[in-house]
């Protein structure tokens, strides 16, 4: 229970820098476009030098086997979520939306964050294999599924992410026992120390950006939202606590990365494939505000299950 209250204290740290966010756009200190260069500075900067930063560590065959039992883990769990969609949001104009809500998350803003404040660079270590699995079914199977054309399958979209370039980068100097210049590495970790403020404040402007209140008396939201952070994550925390001890932390970190808020790629697919944008935000929104209450929860009742089992 102790790994849960301080997973509880970090999540609320980070909703006060969303909140933060939220106030920095509604001030018009923030506006839509800088709120894009922000993304852009997280997402090809700060968190490729969080990875590659993540990776500067002594090899060892233990490090290595937990990265890819966390890669396995992770692609059972995106499939479990995509199953439980699939069969409980079947109708609706916008099922499509919710179907990619409810299961892709938000495993690389704030994931990384969260594995960085629990387990250090080793948990960091462990999320890129997950925001691996990620990248590779999102740009497959999730682009497929909105627009039902095989066309938009990208193989580049998958080579040329900035976080795999990063994963493959670090993997290699890792493997290699190359380490960087403390000249090199220093600035590189200067940089890396911004992404949790910098991908809260993001996603405080996006929020804000929609009405949040109108999230929470729509129902299918709440049922996105049971499927996202509640039904699938306490499932996986069970199955998860089944699997052998090899590496608690790598399970821990993949659950956690699984248990995360909806994804903001899903609502960019909304803008680029021109589905309902505002509404994906919103369940962006009502996911990443109610993870402060599943999310404890949830590696809660793992690590009591990972106990008595």
């Amino acid at each position: 229970m102790e790994l849960s209250l301080i997973l509880l204290k970090q999540v609320i740290i980070m909703l006060i820098l969303v909140g933060i966010g939220a106030l920095c756009y509604k001030v018009k200190l923030i506006s839509k476009e800088g709120n894009k260069s922000l993304t852009n500075l997280v997402l090809y900067v700060a968190n490729p030098m969080l990875i590659i930063t993540s990776y500067q560590q002594d090899f060892s065959y233990y490090l290595l086997k937990g990265l890819g039992l966390t890669f396995v883990l992770s692609a059972v769990g995106f499939a479990a979520f995509g199953l439980f969609a699939r069969v409980f949001i079947r109708k609706g104009s916008d099922a499509v939306i919710e179907r990619l809500n409810a299961t892709y998350s938000n495993c690389g803003f704030m994931g990384i964050p969260l594995a960085l404040a629990l387990f250090k660079t080793e948990g960091v270590f462990y999320v890129t294999a997950v925001n691996t699995a990620f990248n590779i079914i999102i740009w497959t199977f999730g682009v497929y599924s909105v627009t039902k054309d095989k066309s938009f399958i990208s193989i580049k979209k998958i080579l040329t992410n900035p976080t795999i370039a990063a994963t493959v980068l670090g993997f290699a100097l890792f493997v290699l026992k190359i380490n960087i210049p403390e000249i090199i590495f220093t600035p590189c970790n200067y940089i890396a120390s911004v992404v949790t403020p910098l991908a809260m404040t993001v996603a405080g402007v996006t929020i804000a950006q929609n009405n949040i209140l109108k999230a929470f008396l729509n129902v299918r939201i709440y049922l996105v939202c049971a499927i996202k952070l509640v039904i699938v994550p306490a499932l996986l925390a069970i199955l998860f606590a089944v699997v052998p001890d090899i590496n608690s932390t790598a399970v821990t970190t993949a659950l956690l990365c699984l248990s995360c808020p909806s994804a903001t790629i899903a609502t960019m697919f909304a803008i680029r494939f021109n589905k309902s944008a505002g509404y994906s935000a919103q369940i962006f929104g009502a996911t990443t505000i109610l993870a402060v209450i599943s999310l404890p929860l949830v590696i809660g009742l793992y690590t009591f299950l990972n106990s008595v089992l």
